[in-house]
């Protein structure tokens, strides 16, 4: 049987607001497992994004436990949380949230100088992975002289910079055409198969959903429905 990668047990988010509290989730249970690819869908307002920052360690919750490899990350500090970001999960968004005074090249050796890599091993590595997606020659051009497609394919291979075990992907064919989101989502389920890394999109798009093997739809912060692909 496949380990948890990351497990939310009876999660909470309660967001204050004056007077008014916001229930963003409401005792949420997600286990992922080691090679999955899980989607989760739902409305605005589901509670998506805030189940993005608890799965991403972005965030603590108001009640409940988040376990990553067995261990309670409710409980660390936010420095703590950054180091386990960075060696576990690698993420993509919407926006793809490149630095713009940065090359290609730099903004993907960005998260390994937070983990303590070697320059040398950093330019070596960037490289390598901007090659696998396909922008070897276009590794010194900052964000604005490339394509919205080309800006997240920087973004999918800076998620990989450490080698994450886990990608987080939210909403990672928001902003693209259709063309070129096949192309994003082909990337994705090539980190799956070939390389056996845990995927986790966040999507509202029932047709992206479908190249996942499960499916969790969210409402009003917690699961409602479960859809087996396989």
């Amino acid at each position: 049987m496949k380990r948890s990668v990351i497990r939310l047990e009876n999660v909470w988010k309660v967001y204050k607001m004056g007077d008014t509290h916001v229930n963003a989730l409401q005792g949420l249970h997600l286990d992922i497992k080691e090679g999955e690819f899980l989607a989760i869908m739902g409305p605005s307002g589901s509670g998506k994004s805030t189940a993005v920052n608890m799965i991403g360690c972005l965030d603590v919750p108001t009640k409940g436990r988040i376990m990553l490899d067995q261990h309670d990350i409710s409980r660390l500090d936010e420095s703590e949380l950054a180091q386990i970001r960075g060696r576990k999960i690698g993420f993509i968004f919407q926006q793809f949230n490149l630095i713009p005074t940065l090359t290609a090249l730099e903004n993907v050796t960005l998260p390994m100088i937070f983990q303590g890599t070697g320059e040398g091993e950093r330019i070596s590595r960037a490289k390598k992975l901007l090659g696998l997606v396909e922008l070897g020659e276009r590794i010194y051009h900052k964000p604005t002289e490339l394509s919205g497609g080309q800006q997240q394919r920087v973004a999918i291979a800076r998620s990989l910079a450490n080698d994450p075990e886990v990608i987080l992907a939210d909403e990672p064919t928001g902003n693209l055409d259709s063309k070129t989101g096949s192309i994003v989502i082909d990337f994705l389920k090539r980190l799956h198969k070939a390389d056996g890394k845990t995927i986790i999109m966040v999507t509202h798009d029932a047709a992206l959903s479908r190249v996942a093997e499960r499916v969790e739809f969210l409402k009003d912060g917690k699961i409602v429905k479960s859809l087996n692909n396989k």
